[in-house]
Order: structure tokens, then sequence, then C-alpha cells
């Protein structure tokens, strides 16, 4: 199989190439910024990877605007130009209904599109998604990078190669580094990575329904895991699946994991009528629940590290009893604290006053005990991520928020989120409305209840 080329005409007159491969069902793959089709299609990785990738489907892809062997005399690199480009190549091929690849900040662009064309997308595939900007760097190295792509380009493109290859081997830096300076000038590398600092697409990807498979390589140094949980944690019937590899680009590394996962994914959506979307999660809402104990570093320096030790292993038999009577799944240990998680908000919130009373009567037998523990929930749609030996781990937004309502609290408080509070509506449970409180990580103030455990009848 050889692409074929023929070239289409965007909104302002920029001209785009665009590329297809094989027959079938249409495919359109978003490429990241520096993403140039000829010379993927010289690598024999790339070759290989995209030609499995067109077997029994139409692949299409282009070059974004001011990449590649084409137009480089471009002006405009913002998000709306690079959505009318890909408006453009949907438009002069007529296709009416396809399927979507996007890798790194083509996700913005795709879900862009698809928030606004939602009739159009079957299915997505989303390598290592940049939707929001901070999730990706800090606004200080991106701007270290702006300032030294347009002083040194030759440096800022070894930069670049390392995160893509963090350990190698050099060769494939040197290539990646050739690469980019074929393909496309300082100054459009630069204006494309002050767009991507600025992106934040979460708003349109929140509308996206359709099913969502997202794949991140667990080593990547080019875009942080944190980037694609963050993802699948907004668009509402995403999958986030870890792979093994730290490869920046989406042809190196272990193919057959990848091209797996992509080709079943979107082999399952072949020959099925459009239907509304279900929600393929793992975990659907769950109840998180954090626990900690107060000072535990310096109950160390207090007390020596053996008898420490023996406070830690009292509040874990405590919580772990609490689990296992109110249907509780400890997720994992958090240093001097413990990680669970429920199915139901009544079960997570009996199972934290019971652990409360339980350290209440356990210092009640030891005067002169100094454990006491913090817990906070929080209700939500954790993201699932199986390890190598199948234990689960939980991500996502709902983590983050009942980690940090556990952080506000005081010792031998109960506090949780608004929404556990509203799914505990008609439950003997009593809460006291501690207000609106900032949170570290969110930019909205969090509405915090505290569970009076010493007076409610519930256990």
């Amino acid at each position: 199989m050889e692409p074929e080329l023929r070239f289409c005409t965007s909104a302002d007159g920029t001209s785009i190439a665009v590329y297809t491969l094989g027959q079938g069902p249409p495919l359109v793959y978003v490429a990241p910024w520096a993403g140039i089709s000829e010379k993927d299609w010289e690598h024999p990785e790339g070759r290989t990877f995209f030609e499995t990738l067109a077997q029994g489907r139409r692949l299409v892809r282009f070059d974004r605007r001011g990449v590649g062997a084409w137009q480089r005399d471009v002006d405009d690199v913002l998000p709306e130009a690079q959505v009318a480009d890909f408006t453009a190549v949907i438009d002069s091929f007529g296709l009416d209904r396809f399927d979507l690849l996007a890798q790194e900040d083509g996700a913005a662009v795709s879900l862009t599109y698809a928030a606004q064309h939602p009739e159009q997308v079957s299915r997505m595939v989303l390598w290592a998604p940049v939707i929001y900007n901070p999730d990706v760097a800090t606004a200080e190295r991106f701007r270290s990078l702006i300032d030294q792509m347009k002083s040194d380009w030759s440096l800022a493109r070894r930069r670049i190669a390392s995160f893509a290859f963090p350990n190698g081997p050099v060769e494939e830096q040197r290539w990646l580094s050739r690469y980019l300076r074929e393909g496309v000038s300082a100054e459009i590398a630069a204006r494309y990575i002050e767009v991507i600092a600025g992106i934040d697409v979460r708003p349109a990807a929140a509308q996206v329904s359709v099913p969502a498979l997202i794949l991140h390589r667990r080593g990547m140094g080019n875009v942080p895991v944190v980037a694609s949980r963050g993802a699948a944690a907004v668009i509402p019937n995403a999958r986030f699946v870890a792979l093994d590899g730290e490869e920046g680009t989406i042809y190196h590394g272990d193919q057959t994991a990848a091209l797996e996962q992509i080709r079943g994914f979107l082999d399952d959506g072949l020959d099925q009528e459009p239907t509304a979307a279900k929600d393929t999660r793992a975990i659907d809402v769950h109840t998180i629940l954090f626990t900690d104990m107060e000072s535990s570093t310096s109950l160390r320096q207090q007390l020596g590290d053996e008898k420490a030790q023996e406070l830690v292993r009292e509040h874990n038999r405590i919580v772990r009893a609490a689990l296992k009577a109110h249907s509780g799944r400890e997720i994992k240990h958090t240093g001097d604290g413990i990680m669970a998680s429920f199915s139901s908000t009544s079960q997570g919130l009996s199972a934290a006053v019971a652990i409360q009373r339980g350290i209440h009567d356990y210092r009640g037998a030891e005067p002169e005990t100094p454990l006491r523990v913090y817990i906070g929930l929080n209700a939500g749609e954790p993201i699932a991520e199986a390890d190598p030996e199948g234990r689960i781990d939980l991500f996502g937004t709902s983590v983050d928020l009942a980690k940090r309502i556990c952080d506000q609290c005081q010792p031998g408080e109960i506090l949780v989120s608004d929404v556990v509070r509203q799914l505990a509506a008609g439950k003997e449970f009593l809460f006291l409305n501690r207000g609106e409180t900032a949170l570290r990580g969110f930019e909205e103030p969090v509405r915090l209840h505290e569970v009076q455990w010493r007076d409610t009848a519930t256990s």
C-alpha cells in the first residue's frame, strides 16, 4: 500500500496536505502539532504501524498548518484555525460519519470538532491526550521551552527528543531532532507550544458522549500520565488503558499492544447502528474514602519508629475491620492512611463512623495514646487502572477531591463533599454545613459538611 496525496483549502485559504491509505470505513488520524506524514511513512516502524492501522479501513490524515513539506508560511495557528483545517478535510472527503484517532494536542482539535458535530463521530481513540495545560507542564516549563525554541532551535529540538525518548536510544533521539528540523520552523514550533500552554477544552470534552478509548504509556516523558487520567475523568464515555513503555511517539515501542487496543476498540463499533452511548468505564459512581493519622511524622520523632508503627498497625486494624463490616474495598495504603472505595454512599459513611468510633474506643482503653484520625469522603466516577498483577487503583478528579477533603479535617472529624451529603439524603446521618472552602488544585470553592458521628445512631 502506498498513500495517496491530495490537497484541500481551509477557511482562510491555507493549503492542507491530506494523505489517505487503504479502503473501508473512514478513520481520521489527527497527528500532534509536529506530526509529518511523509516522515512517519519513511520510518520503518511508522510504515508498519499505519499500514496495519489501515487494514480494512480508509485512513485519512493531514499535516497541521505550517508543518511538513507544503505550505509553511502561515500566520495563524490558533485553535479556531486548526479546527477550521479539520473541518475542511472532513468536508473535502464528504465524510458523514467516521472514527477518530488523535494524538497529544490533536485530541484538543478532535474533541472540539466532535462537540460541535456529535452526529459525525462514531468512536474516538485518544493517545496521550492534551486537553488541559496544567496537566501537561507548569507555566514556567512551557515558557522555558518557548524561549529556547526562539533562541536555540537546535538545542530545543534535542530537548524535545529527550522528552520523547527519555532513556534513548541515541539514534532515535537524533532521528526525532532531524524530523523536527526538516518539518517545522522554530517560529511555528514556538507558536504551537504557546497554543498548547493555553489549552483548556474540558468544556467541549464533557459534551462528547461517543465511546472513547484513552491510551498512554506509563513511562512517557513528553506527556505525563496525569493528562490522560484527567481527560478520562472529563469525557463522559471514556475508558483509560495504560500500556507499558516510555516512548513518546505512537508507533515506537511495543506496536502490538497499542494496535490491539486501537483496532479492537474500533472493530467493536463496526456494523453497529448508532445508539445512545453507554458508559464503558470499569467503575460507576463510587464513594471514595481517605483516612490519615494526625501528625504521623512528629509521632515517630516523639515515640520512636517502633511505637509509632504500632499505632499505624492499630489504625490499619480498625479501618480494615470497618471496611469488612460495610463492604468497602481497600485500594491502597497511603503511608499513614488508607484509601478505600464503596459502591454506596451509605456504606462509606457507615464505615467512616465505625472507624472514628473504633479509634474513640481504643483511646478509651489506652488513655495515653496519641492516635487520632482524619477522614474525608467524596463520590464520583473514578477511573480504574489495573497493574500487571491485577491490582486495581483509582484515579481522577473524584479521587483527588476526596484526598483534599481529608487534608482539611481536624483530628477526629469526618468531612464530606456536598454530593455525598445529597446522596445520603433521607438516611440516618447528621451533617453540619461547614460552608465553602478553597481546596488546592480546584478552581471553585467546595462546600463541605461535617458528619456528626458522636450523635448519630447509625453504625
